[in-house]
């Protein structure tokens, strides 16, 4: 079977800020995907009435909203991972899982079946696993949505999918972009489409965490995506 030719068919968006820091307006988009909300650095202990009432308003314009949990590359108790998940729907409605630092590795494909069967037993009805990189290709039948990078722009232009990743759906693939200034925008959502990407997200913020805002012409990136439709 030759491989696929992807098209970008939506935008992710890793929201890990704070209501108070930025105006989430901008994120009340139902074209958009997914938006992360990430509390602090997951779910937090108690419920937050800044983040409570933005994932009201966003949820209620349409947009999926998936809660952010870090899985330590499968180090960290499936338990936790799912109490997480359960404080994420209980106190922000969210039925969507955002699971980060997940194992590329083959040997680790076992825990993570086992914390994909909790996390739906706890009524997550989408999940994303963050790889960063393109993991080994039996994850691909665990989780909805795989993150197969997450880097610079710098990295991303020598970016090449391998042949299984090309085979299947390209909404079954995300790529998380930064450190992107404005003038290669369109360069980075043609490498995405090369690759076979159908879920991207690009922002010209960098540093220790480039997803702390977003990007200067967010608004041109949901145009070029949305254009296409």
């Amino acid at each position: 079977m030759p491989g696929l030719t992807g098209r970008v068919g939506s935008v992710a968006v890793p929201a890990y800020f704070h209501p108070a820091a930025v105006d989430w307006a901008d994120l009340a988009d139902a074209r958009l995907g997914v938006v992360v909300l990430n509390v602090d650095s997951g779910a937090g202990t108690v419920r937050d009435r800044e983040f409570a009432a933005v994932a009201d308003r966003t949820s209620a314009a349409g947009v999926r909203l998936a809660g952010y949990v870090d899985t330590a590359y499968g180090r960290r108790p499936p338990c936790e991972v799912e109490e997480e998940l359960r404080r994420y729907r209980t106190w922000y409605g969210i039925r969507m899982a955002f699971l980060d630092q997940v194992s590329a590795e083959p040997g680790h494909v076992l825990r993570y079946r086992r914390i994909t069967a909790g996390a739906r037993g706890r009524g997550m009805e989408y999940i994303v696993f963050n790889h960063g990189t393109y993991p080994d290709a039996a994850y691909s039948g665990l989780a909805d949505l795989l993150v197969t990078f997450e880097g610079p722009w710098s990295a991303y232009r020598r970016l090449r999918a391998p042949a299984w990743a090309r085979q299947l759906p390209a909404e079954r693939f995300c790529h998380l972009v930064y450190a992107a200034p404005r003038p290669v925008l369109a360069r980075a959502l043609a490498r995405a489409r090369r690759c076979n990407a159908g879920v991207v997200y690009v922002t010209d913020r960098k540093g220790a965490n480039p997803w702390d805002g977003l990007p200067e012409y967010f608004s041109r990136e949901l145009s070029l995506v949305y254009s296409q439709q």
